[in-house]
């Protein structure tokens, strides 16, 4: 949907002890989004942060929140992640039973709304609430953990997802193994919105975050120029 690729670097590989100084310094390198990544160690095997961290780094930077929620369920949280400052509210279609309820909930909290589905999950499970959807959020890991490998199969699905939403204005986005590598593969393929976390914050500085990113969009936008 976008005519360059949006980078929205992952909080989840940041350093904690400081991490509103690590948001305001991944934007000045060059972050469009800044991607947060909840888990609830029950749908996914691991615990990150919930609303109050959210709110309290709302404050150090007026880009997009991209919120993830893995977590299960969502619903009852949806309205205090909207409070918190979140832009964008994702939900996975495999936490909710009732996904239709849970787009239209984040829409009325005034947010965006997205689904994720993890690799295993095929795509036609969003098709009949696309009209709803700002955000169709493709996992190219099993979702818990940062660092992972990317799944190269996830490719083929990315095309699919395309083809799948037309010429509706829906950002389909990936999270999980994104690197200068893998990132023309997915773009090429029709992504326009790439998660990195350990592959933007590796190095430490504003200066290493800075190349992390520019390496990534020029391969990114390099494959999506080629794809047009």
């Amino acid at each position: 949907m976008s005519e360059k690729t949006i980078i929205a670097p992952s909080v989840l590989s940041a350093d904690f002890a400081r991490l509103g100084e690590e948001v305001e310094t991944v934007c000045r390198a060059g972050a469009d989004w800044i991607h947060l990544d909840v888990m609830d160690g029950h749908f996914v095997p691991n615990i990150t942060f919930g609303p109050p961290v959210v709110k309290a780094i709302r404050s150090r930077t007026d880009k997009v929140f991209d919120c993830h929620l893995m977590i299960a369920p969502a619903d009852p949280f949806l309205g205090a992640f909207a409070d918190a400052g979140s832009d964008i509210i994702t939900v996975h279609a495999e936490a909710t039973t009732h996904l239709d309820r849970s787009l239209q909930a984040i829409r009325d909290l005034g947010c965006k709304a997205g689904v994720s589905l993890n690799p295993s999950t095929p795509e036609s499970v969003v098709e009949y609430v696309l009209d709803r959807l700002d955000l169709i959020l493709l996992m190219t890991v099993n979702p818990g953990f940062g660092g992972q490998a990317f799944i190269p199969s996830v490719v083929e699905k990315v095309r699919r997802v395309k083809s799948m939403i037309g010429s509706r204005p829906i950002h389909i986005e990936i999270d999980g193994g994104v690197t200068p590598e893998t990132a023309p593969l997915v773009a090429a393929a029709g992504a326009d919105v790439l998660v990195a976390g350990s592959a933007v914050f590796k190095g430490g500085s504003e200066e290493a975050y800075a190349r992390n990113i520019a390496a990534i969009r020029a391969a990114s936008d390099g494959a999506m120029k080629k794809a047009a």
